[in-house]
């Protein structure tokens, strides 16, 4: 029986494939159409206005300049809010974009896909496809963040959605391909793309788990080996339970750990090899709250750089910088670290200490700050807007060292510093601690 089923999937997924779109067909002329996919001699090549491009990108809509004087040529964008400006900017920096089209989850059958709401988003998507087809730095079409591609017939209707609109952009815009992105490497969500949607390629948003994707790429090309791209990559976002301390508090690696993470991610775990690699996005190029201002912010709100960002020039060039980032080691309240589960009395007055590689933090600007811990997730999505500082607790400041009065008000909370050097690339640290009348 399950020999059966998985040979009728097989069979299913090669007539799919004969029949699929323009990266499988060898008749298209990559010449004539802006954007396509092509397999040449076993591996899929996109082509850009009828040459080779590989996508080297960052998701974010910011500090274009920088990324492409860092290498980069590709930025990924999630809404179409303020769609025509995001593609004039890039355009003026020699970037494409990836555009993302947003569609409800999957299991909103009876608030959208079930009622007349689908066929009005659906002609919303199509003036949009309408209005940008022809912008010089568009792409592709990204069809949906994260979706869940189930298998239960209720949601045929979420597919019949998801397919007219798949095939209202191809009518309407065929020289650009249509990619949805998937939440790491789900093989059930896989096979329901392969079988059930009309897509160009899979795009996957991928932390901790590209460290198997080599692997699960391999153990699942006896079904599936089309085109992809890596949408989403970077350092371990603030979801794993070991990563909290004894109240939840997650724990953030210093900018200089979280710089190792990256170059060591890209370099041993990037499916670079891979036939069906199409390139890859780094996440966040920007500046971005979750859980903190810093977890994924690879600038702060005033376009300064981190060590993140010199690495990534690296990984697309080759080049090393000169200006590096100070080198911070960690932070210490009280002589204890963020693991030890700070407790502190409400008021009194506590030592906040920056360690680096070196002694001399000669030319080197402190900022520090202390928030409101956002630690709680409604419905499993950290807030974006960062929480208020809270001010007048710095009581004295000399370098690396800080004195400061711990917040009145019982619960929790987390003080960052940004370390400046006299070429504004930072680095950053920061601690939670526990405010307690009877720690």
């Amino acid at each position: 029986m399950k020999s059966t089923f998985f040979t009728q999937i097989l069979n299913l997924s090669i007539f799919c494939f004969l029949l699929s779109s323009c990266y499988q067909s060898p008749q298209v002329n990559a010449k004539k159409i802006t954007v396509c996919i092509q397999n040449v001699n076993g591996k899929y090549q996109l082509y850009r206005n009828g040459k080779p491009f590989f996508i080297k990108g960052a998701s974010g809509s910011t500090n274009l300049k920088q990324l492409a004087e860092a290498g980069g040529n590709t930025i990924r964008v999630w809404d179409t809010l303020n769609l025509g400006r995001v593609l004039d900017s890039a355009q003026a920096n020699h970037l494409a974009v990836v555009v993302g089209l947003p569609m409800p989850s999957s299991e909103s059958l009876e608030d959208f896909y079930n009622t007349p709401k689908a066929n009005i988003y659906a002609d919303k998507i199509a003036n949009i496809v309408e209005r940008f087809k022809n912008h010089p730095a568009l792409l592709t079409w990204c069809l949906g963040n994260e979706l869940a591609f189930p298998n239960k017939p209720k949601y045929n209707r979420f597919y019949a959605t998801f397919n007219d609109i798949v095939d209202m952009i191809h009518e309407k815009d065929p020289n650009h391909p249509v990619t949805t992105t998937i939440m790491s490497f789900q093989k059930k969500n896989i096979v329901n793309i392969r079988l059930r949607t009309k897509i160009d390629f899979i795009s996957f948003n991928i932390f901790g788990s590209i460290q198997t994707l080599k692997e699960d790429l391999e153990n699942f090309k006896w079904f599936w080996n089309g085109p992809f791209l890596i949408t989403e990559w970077g350092i371990e976002g603030p979801w794993l339970a070991e990563n909290r301390n004894a109240w939840g508090a997650y724990i953030e690696s210093t900018s200089a750990k979280k710089a190792e993470q990256y170059l060591t991610n890209y370099k041993k775990y990037m499916p670079v090899n891979d036939p069906g690699f199409l390139g890859s996005m780094v996440f966040y190029w920007g500046q971005k709250q979750e859980l903190t201002p810093t977890w994924f912010s690879m600038f702060d709100e005033n376009g300064a750089e981190t060590e993140a960002v010199q690495v990534m020039r690296y990984i697309w060039t080759g080049k090393k910088t000169a200006s590096s980032a100070p080198a911070l080691k960690y932070m210490l309240l009280d002589g204890k670290g963020a693991r030890d589960n700070i407790l502190f009395q409400p008021a009194i007055t506590v030592n906040s200490k920056v360690y680096f590689e070196n002694t001399d933090t000669t030319g080197l600007t402190f900022k520090w700050k202390i928030f409101h811990e956002d630690w709680f997730k409604p419905n499993g999505t950290f807030n974006e807007k960062k929480p208020k500082e809270i001010e007048k607790l710095i009581i004295r400041q000399h370098g690396s060292d800080l004195s400061f009065k711990v917040p009145d008000k019982e619960g929790p909370y987390r003080i960052l510093v940004y370390v400046y050097n006299q070429r504004g690339v930072f680095a950053t640290s920061n601690t939670p601690f526990y405010v307690l009348k009877n720690p």
